[in-house]
């Protein structure tokens, strides 16, 4: 997913040209690129889909040419989560109809490829191919109390894959400091591990107007309509996250626990803290 425009970055991501674009980190590589080599660790042979919307087009097929033009989804408008990976199942199913599925931000610091790896593959061995079968989200070990993070509370030695109990929305700090205590508190990575056919028909059961919508775009996908079906069509699509879409609906729901590093890089701090540089404009 690489369609957000990185405002709380402002003025070193815009509008124009936001922060999963940029070399952040100051490796030589972009945010989106690191992603994507993180992605070929956990299985190089995978099919690689970018949903961005259409004014990036230009960045994605810079940095990412190895990515085929037909999987660059362009959105024409923002409308959160749940759109854009209904809009990325429906074309994977229509191609591939058993395909696990994936899904990631772009523009996160995982510096550990190859502990995401491990933990993704798990992931993707949990949930099979199968219909009707479990989501995974990945939760990631708090080191502290974050009040800029959503939770994902799961029970369990954390060895394993654990069931979702409940998802809590970003506290405040008397609370963070409370989920840390307690212990079984996870921060939300807005990571998810799914059989495309369980994705689709959560979707129907849950935001069966989003579906619906889908069904009208599907006869033009892979044809040369697509792009002005979904001109038409996606801007009516509910603003909506995936988290209210399904993940707090689904009684499926499970977590992988990750002990990796991982920042989502929202914040001038944040950068600062990965990197051990100072930002100056």
């Amino acid at each position: 997913m690489a369609g957000g425009v990185g405002s709380r970055l402002y003025p070193l991501s815009t509008p124009e040209k936001p922060k999963q674009f940029l070399d952040l980190l100051g490796v030589g590589k972009t945010l989106i690129q690191l992603t994507y080599e993180r992605f070929l660790e956990v299985d190089p042979s995978a099919h690689f889909w970018v949903v961005t919307s259409k004014a990036y087009y230009g960045h994605v097929r810079e940095q990412l040419p190895e990515v085929p033009d037909e999987q660059i989804l362009l959105e024409p408008v923002a409308r959160n989560t749940a759109p854009c990976i209904a809009y990325v199942s429906w074309k994977i199913a229509r191609r591939y109809p058993g395909a696990r599925v994936l899904v990631s931000p772009s523009d996160a610091y995982v510096p550990d490829a190859a502990a995401f790896a491990r933990t993704s593959r798990a992931a993707l061995d949990f949930v099979g191919a199968a219909e009707n079968g479990p989501i995974v989200t990945f939760g990631i070990t708090p080191d502290h109390p974050d009040t800029e993070y959503g939770y994902i509370h799961a029970v369990g030695s954390g060895d394993g894959i654990l069931k979702v109990s409940a998802f809590k929305e970003k506290p405040s700090l008397e609370v963070a400091e409370r989920y840390l205590a307690e212990g079984g508190y996870y921060w939300n990575a807005g990571i998810f591990v799914y059989g495309v056919q369980t994705m689709i028909d959560a979707l129907r059961a849950y935001v069966p107007d989003i579906a619906a919508i889908m069904d009208r775009l599907a006869p033009s996908l892979y044809t040369p309509s697509e792009q002005p079906a979904l001109e038409e069509l996606f801007p009516q699509c509910e603003k909506i996250s995936i988290d209210y879409a399904v993940m707090e609906r689904y009684p499926c729901v499970y977590m992988a626990p990750a002990t990796w590093a991982w920042s989502d890089l929202g914040s001038f701090a944040a950068i600062e803290k990965v990197t051990g540089k100072k930002l100056v404009f």
